[in-house]
């Protein structure tokens, strides 16, 4: 028996007593015969009790279940202290406004209940950035401006909340990043990309059924890690679809970074004012940097699409195209770049061989 069939069961009782109850004080009212008016309205009580009651109760409970897990933990705590201190200047405020005249006496207590409830949770929740800061500044120690900031910043960073895409769980080199320490505060999944990685772990294709379970391994790795925090939530957001639509408005919701390395999202995220955590760009920032006129030392592997050209790689993945360099292929060799070049799939050098140190083979 479900929780609502019982709920709906109870609140049939409950209305059917009502009913009854009022069919006997209108049979007493009008001198009728209670026999009639006792089943007719307790008949009508057990419908009103069995479609009502989840309007009610379940429904009403679980929307505002909905709405409570799609708030971040900052959020409920800085609405908690706001309704408290609401509570607090309205119990201050109700024995001198009861002093008035009525009505004025009678209702202004009840409403600035409502009133300092309601700007006490708006204003703490508008502030929540600058209270959770001032909180964490209760923890440094020395008392001085630079300990202070320090560790509120340390405790903003910490308590950050980061959403990690699909796309970046199947790449797995987010669990390096973590493992250096690169990411501070809690790595949330939500239910909903964890459903996509395993639909992609389903698949009768070989290669996605494997990207899924690489995905799902990634996760393993980044829960057994120490120093980070990784939690799957069953927070959702209604009325999207897309897997990428529903982490946009969650990380606008929760005010919090997008970890990706999806082109598409990162530009539909950045047009909606959502900070995104681009692993590829990452990667291209920590590539070595080079300029005109260094040597290099790299093994040409291939031909490149012009005439004459080699194509070898740098350590850290970088293309040199090598001019002349179709000769020296399978070969160690030393090259001078000629000309760095920066496109959107990273960072590309143009080098030609060195005539004067000639080959080296490895």
């Amino acid at each position: 028996m479900s929780f609502e069939f019982f709920v709906r069961f109870v609140g049939m009782l409950i209305f059917a007593f009502l009913g009854g109850y009022a069919g006997a004080e209108l049979s007493l009212q009008y001198g009728q015969n209670p026999r009639v008016y006792v089943p007719v309205l307790g008949l009508v009580g057990v419908l009103v009790g069995l479609i009502m009651t989840p309007y009610l109760t379940t429904r009403p409970a679980r929307a505002m279940r909905a709405v409570l897990g799609r708030l971040a933990a900052e959020t409920l705590f800085a609405g908690l202290i706001g309704l408290i201190v609401g509570l607090l200047i309205a119990a201050l405020l109700a024995f001198p406004l009861s002093m008035l005249p009525a009505p004025f006496g009678d209702v202004l207590p009840f409403l600035g209940v409502l009133i300092f409830i309601y700007f006490g949770v708006t204003l703490f929740v508008m502030r929540q950035g600058d209270i959770m800061s001032m909180l964490g500044s209760f923890g440094g120690r020395g008392g001085g401006p630079e300990t202070t900031g320090g560790s509120a910043a340390a405790w903003s960073n910490l308590n950050r909340t980061i959403l990690l895409d699909t796309s970046v769980i199947i790449d797995g080199r987010v669990a390096d990043i973590a493992k250096t320490g690169f990411l501070p505060g809690t790595l949330l999944i939500p239910r909903f990309v964890l459903n996509e990685l395993q639909y992609i772990a389903d698949s009768p294709d070989g290669l996605r059924r494997a990207r899924g379970r690489r995905g799902m391994d990634t996760i393993g790795e980044l829960q057994k890690l120490p120093n980070v925090l990784t939690r799957v939530s069953d927070i959702d957001v209604e009325g999207m679809r897309e897997v990428d639509d529903k982490l946009v408005v969650l990380a606008r919701q929760l005010k919090c970074p997008v970890l990706t390395n999806d082109y598409n999202l990162n530009r539909v995220a950045e047009l909606q004012g959502v900070t995104i955590l681009n692993i590829n760009e990452l990667a291209n920032a920590i590539k070595s940097v080079v300029l005109p006129g260094e040597l290099l030392r790299i093994n040409v592997i291939q031909e490149g699409k012009e005439y004459g050209q080699g194509v070898g790689y740098m350590d850290d993945g970088t293309m040199v195209v090598v001019e002349n360099g179709k000769d020296v292929i399978g070969e160690y060799t030393e090259v001078t770049v000629s000309k760095v070049l920066q496109t959107a799939a990273g960072r590309m050098i143009f080098a030609r061989v060195d005539e004067d140190k000639g080959k080296r083979k490895k």
